[in-house]
């Protein structure tokens, strides 16, 4: 029988950087929350079978006001005081101790249901598989002062994105793993968790335009790509 597959989407960011004095996954992006936008992909995915919501703690009841209705969330659970405590809260929320999980930032609005399949395509054989974009950008890495100590190869450097999948064990007991050493709150993905554990994480190149919206321009240029696919799949 094929494993269960939960998707925990991650709201639960104070989103300081928006300046809105608000949640920012809350916030609105043509005309819906911007937390919408991944819930409509991932509760549609063939392949996901339950959704969790991850909401800023203390914000649950406006959370679920925010889904407007929206079918196919089981539960929406209060965040922690950092990502990967956001993530063990998701999780908690999941009775089996067997199954794949899949994550997801709702900070990432642009998410398509063909890269949520590529992902959980690719990791059998695998600890975990992330959506990833390789690295376009000459890097370069920086004195104290701000002057250009080397230019770094870019050469197998790759941008993490999201959504990661990996079985559910492995993401449990990596994070189990990372609570006890103290490390757990500086993990700024899933991935990194697994890989500290020694899992082996597989890359799934991110074709389509999957940014994150962390400032008020990245929310304004998401809107202008929403409309723009919208107007592209109503031509179809």
């Amino acid at each position: 029988m094929p494993a269960v597959v939960t998707a925990v989407v991650l709201a639960g960011g104070a989103g300081a950087r928006m300046g809105a004095g608000a949640p920012k996954a809350l916030l609105p992006l043509c005309g819906r929350p911007m937390v919408v936008w991944s819930l409509l992909v991932v509760v549609a995915s063939p392949e996901v079978e339950r959704v969790v919501l991850v909401a800023p703690a203390g914000l649950e009841r406006e959370a679920e006001r925010a889904l407007g209705g929206l079918a196919g969330v089981h539960a929406v659970v209060g965040g922690g005081s950092s990502r990967a405590r956001s993530v063990r809260a998701g999780l908690a929320a999941i009775p089996e101790d067997e199954g794949t999980i899949l994550v997801h930032d709702a900070a990432r609005p642009l998410v398509s249901g063909g890269l949520v399949a590529a992902v959980l395509a690719a990791l059998p054989g695998a600890d975990g598989a992330i959506a990833a974009a390789p690295l376009a950008d000459t890097l370069k890495r920086a004195r104290e002062d701000l002057t250009i100590a080397a230019t770094v190869d870019r050469e197998g450097l790759w941008r993490a994105e999201t959504p990661q999948a990996f079985p559910l064990p492995t993401l449990r007991e990596a994070i189990a793993r990372a609570d006890a050493a103290g490390r757990l709150d500086a993990a700024t993905d899933c991935a990194s968790l697994v890989e500290a554990a020694g899992g082996r994480v597989r890359l799934v190149a991110s074709t389509e335009p999957n940014p994150k919206v962390t400032t008020p321009l990245d929310l304004e240029l998401a809107g202008r790509l929403l409309g723009a696919r919208a107007g592209a799949e109503g031509l179809r």
